[in-house]
């Protein structure tokens, strides 16, 4: 009985310690997520070289934001859809909430997260679709449980 136990215990002991995700930091200094479905991500973000930007670079930079989201003709007056707090709040534990979907965006097309417009929305539990602006053109990502994937693409 003593070894049905511990045995037991330590399966469940087992269990517990391979689903949690670890920080380590890299030779250079780099702080790394290890995540429990073997992919990583950097978790501090590089800083930008160029902090003090001149008042003209502002407004070239607001000029192009314009451009950009009149290139997915929005409406000056364009709000995002609201998404179901429920759903969202459990996205959260698993990293794809909508705030992490917007950041993987503006990755994949070199902008920044205030440039990622949402235009649509279709989400459930275990998976959704969403529609973005992001520098002027249009894209579709899908989500898969906890992944995140541009639509129509396999890897």
């Amino acid at each position: 009985m003593k070894t049905f136990f511990f045995t037991l215990l330590f399966i469940i002991s087992g269990f517990s310690f391979a689903q949690n995700n670890y920080i380590v930091k890299t030779d250079d200094g780099r702080r790394v997520l290890l995540k429990a479905d073997y992919t990583w991500e950097y978790i501090d973000a590089e800083s930008s070289k160029n902090n003090n930007a001149t008042q003209d670079n502002v407004e070239v930079k607001e000029i192009a934001k314009s451009a950009e989201k009149n290139g997915c003709k929005l409406a000056d007056d364009f709000e995002e859809p609201k998404l179901d707090n429920k759903i969202q709040n459990q996205l959260k534990k698993g990293r794809a909430t909508i705030s992490h979907i917007k950041k993987k965006v503006a990755k994949d097309y070199n902008c920044t997260v205030d440039d990622v417009v949402l235009l649509s929305a279709s989400e459930q539990k275990a998976k959704g679709r969403y529609d973005f602006c992001a520098n002027g053109k249009q894209v579709s990502y899908k989500r898969v449980g906890n992944s995140i994937i541009e639509n129509n693409k396999f890897f």
